[in-house]
């Protein structure tokens, strides 16, 4: 059984695959596994680099297997770099291909469920009913417009004599008028007074007169 049927827990040539499902959680737990690996290696790093630094001098050859360990941790490390950009982009590949069978599956779904709409319906009999509504809706006009239209008393007059005839009242009552008007030259003018009106001076005469009385009046009382 090859590694990746390992990884996936697939079965002989007769077995059935992983599902989609199943073999992005399977990649999802490797990309785990792996990066706990890497924190691991970069701590086994970092311990071998303090290890080289403190026997630097004081002894050269475990500084020498020190940094020796450290390299082969650095190329672990860059192993699993590039296995986790695969895995990664693998899943990724894997989550669309699921998508478009799940987008896929669900339109077929919608397409039988249209076909079964569809089934009992004959385009013939939809014409002739869109043909039976569009007559319908016509009749229903001429109805509307039937109703709406006035009808009674009047409508066997000719409304050009009518409007003739008004003129001619308008006409007769214009000459009335004017007849009416002409007659108020022989309306005879009232009679001027007869009697005279006194006059101005006359009344300011018997002012003076009044005057004179009280004058003397007052003089005798003086005196």
């Amino acid at each position: 059984m090859s590694v990746f049927g390992k990884l996936f827990g697939g079965g002989g040539k007769g077995g059935k695959g992983p599902s989609a499902q199943e073999a992005i959680q399977k990649l999802r737990e490797t990309e785990e596994m792996l990066t706990k690996k890497q924190e691991f290696l970069e701590k086994k790093i970092d311990q071998e680099l303090i290890t080289a630094k403190k026997n630097g001098t004081k002894n050269k050859r475990a500084a020498l297997q020190a940094l020796k360990r450290k390299k082969r941790y650095e190329k672990q490390l860059t192993q699993i770099d590039g296995t986790l950009s695969t895995i990664e982009f693998q899943r990724e590949a894997l989550e669309n291909a699921n998508t478009n069978t799940e987008v896929l599956k669900n339109m077929g779904f919608a397409a039988k469920a249209m076909k079964a709409a569809h089934e009992n319906m004959d385009i013939d009999k939809v014409d002739d009913l869109m043909q039976d509504i569009t007559e319908q809706q016509e009749l229903a006009q001429e109805i509307s417009d039937a109703i709406s239209k006035p009808v009674g008393f009047g409508d066997e007059f000719d409304e050009d004599e009518l409007l003739a005839e008004l003129d001619e009242l308008e006409q007769e009552e214009l000459d009335k008028n004017l007849l009416e008007i002409g007659g108020t030259e022989n309306v005879p003018l009232p009679n001027v007074p007869s009697t005279s009106l006194p006059s101005r001076p006359a009344k300011k005469e018997d002012e003076d007169e009044d005057d004179m009385e009280d004058l003397q009046r007052w003089a005798m009382q003086a005196n």
